[in-house]
C-alpha cells in the first residue's frame, strides 16, 4: 500500500466573554453562554502512514515522543495520552478496530496553559488530519463533539466545552450550552470594519508564564455544586456578560465592548481564588496605569495570555509600560476559518 500524508491545522481562540460557564456541572444546571473568536494561531498535525506496522507520535514542539507496535488499542498513560486517545477512537469507531500505522507530528503556536485552548485546539487538528486521511463523514458538531468525548471522557481531563467548537467552526461565535451535551453554536457575521477596529483596540500579552488549568477548573466546579453563593453569583454575572458583550460587537460599540471585558474580569475573580496572582495583578494595574481600558485572562486563569482593550492612539504607551516586566506582546487577526485538513 503506498502511503499517505495530510496535514491540518485547527484555531486556537480568543475568550471573550463567558468563559467558565462552559464547564459542567454549571453549564447543565444553569445553561452556560460564551463569546469567542478564532485568531490566526493554530494547532498543527501532519499524519503520514506506513507499511512496518509501527505507530509513532511526536510532539515537535514540546520535544516529546513515543514509538511503538501498531496495535489496536494503546495504553492511556504519558507521554502524549491525546494524541494515544485519539488513536484509539480512529481505530476503534472507524478502522473497524484494525491498528493503523502511521506517524503523527504536531506543534502549536502557543504553549499549553496559554489560555488560548491550546490543548483542545490540538485534539481537533488531529481529528480533522484522521478525517481527511480516512475520509471521514464527519460534520462540524460531531468533530467537535467527538473532540470533547475524547478529552473529557475518555481522557478524564477536567475542562469545558467551548474549545472544540471554536476550534472547529472558527469565526466569531456565540455559544450555548446545556444539560446532556447539547452545544448551540451561533456563528455572528461581523463586518469588516468591526473587525478592523477591534483589531486597533486590542493587544495580546503573554504573561510569561502557563499555568495547569485543571485544579482552578475543579475550584469552579466544586463551586458551581456547593451552593457558594458568591462564585455562583459570579458565574451567573460572567454569563450575562456574553450577552452583553454579542449584543455590543454586533453593533460596533468598542468602547462598551472594554468596559463589558473589564466587568467580566471583576466577576471571573470571584468565581475561583486561583484565578488571579500578583502577577496577574501587577500586569492588569500597569496596563491600566499607561492608558488601558481593561484587561482580561483568557481561558481559566492563573497565567497564560491576557487581553487588553486600548485607545489605538495610545497602544504603544501600554507597550512601553509592559515592557520591563516577563511577558511579551503577540501580534495576532482574527480568522473565520475553522479546522482545515488536506492531502499532501
Amino acid at each position: 500500500m503506498a502511503s499517505q500524508t495530510v496535514r491540518s491545522r485547527a484555531p486556537l481562540r480568543l475568550g471573550l466573554a463567558g468563559g467558565g460557564t462552559d464547564v459542567s456541572p454549571y453549564s447543565e444546571l444553569y445553561g452556560g453562554n460564551v463569546l469567542n473568536a478564532a485568531i490566526d494561531m493554530y494547532a498543527y498535525c501532519t499524519i503520514s502512514t506506513s507499511n512496518d506496522d509501527v505507530v509513532e507520535f511526536h510532539a515537535a514542539d514540546l520535544g516529546e515522543s513515543w514509538k511503538s507496535t501498531a496495535e489496536s488499542e494503546l495504553a492511556l498513560e504519558e507521554p502524549l495520552m491525546l494524541h494515544k486517545a485519539i488513536y484509539n477512537r480512529i481505530v476503534r469507531d472507524f478502522n473497524d478496530g484494525k491498528p493503523l500505522a502511521v506517524k503523527v507530528t504536531t506543534s502549536a503556536d502557543a504553549p499549553p496553559g496559554s489560555g488560548l485552548g491550546t490543548s483542545s485546539t490540538m485534539v481537533v487538528a488531529i481529528l480533522r488530519a484522521y478525517q481527511e486521511l480516512l475520509k471521514l463523514p464527519l460534520g462540524e458538531y460531531d468533530l467537535a463533539q467527538l473532540a470533547y468525548d475524547i478529552e473529557r471522557k475518555d481522557c478524564g481531563l477536567a475542562g469545558g466545552k467551548q474549545d472544540q467548537y471554536a476550534a472547529t467552526f472558527g469565526g466569531f461565535n456565540f455559544m450555548e450550552f446545556f444539560a446532556d451535551d447539547r452545544v448551540i453554536v451561533n456563528p455572528l457575521r461581523i463586518r469588516v470594519e468591526i473587525i478592523n477596529e477591534i483589531e486597533c483596540s486590542m493587544l495580546l500579552y503573554f504573561t510569561g508564564r502557563s499555568r495547569e488549568s485543571a485544579n482552578i477548573i475543579k475550584e469552579q466546579i466544586d463551586s458551581a455544586g456547593s451552593g457558594d453563593d458568591k462564585s455562583l453569583q459570579a458565574m451567573h454575572r460572567v454569563r450575562q456578560t456574553a450577552v452583553e458583550m454579542k449584543e455590543a460587537l454586533l453593533k460596533a460599540e468598542i468602547k462598551t465592548m472594554a468596559g463589558i471585558l473589564d466587568e467580566s474580569w471583576q466577576a471571573k475573580r470571584d468565581m475561583a481564588q486561583s484565578i488571579s496572582n500578583p502577577l496577574i495583578e501587577r500586569i492588569y494595574d500597569r496596563a491600566l496605569g499607561a492608558g488601558a481600558l481593561s484587561a482580561k485572562i483568557s481561558g481559566a486563569g492563573g497565567g497564560g495570555f491576557m487581553m487588553l482593550f486600548v485607545e489605538p492612539t495610545t497602544k504603544l504607551d501600554v507597550i512601553a509600560a509592559l515592557s520591563a516586566l516577563e511577558g511579551s506582546f503577540y501580534r495576532f487577526h482574527f480568522t473565520k476559518e475553522g479546522a482545515q485538513g488536506w492531502s499532501v
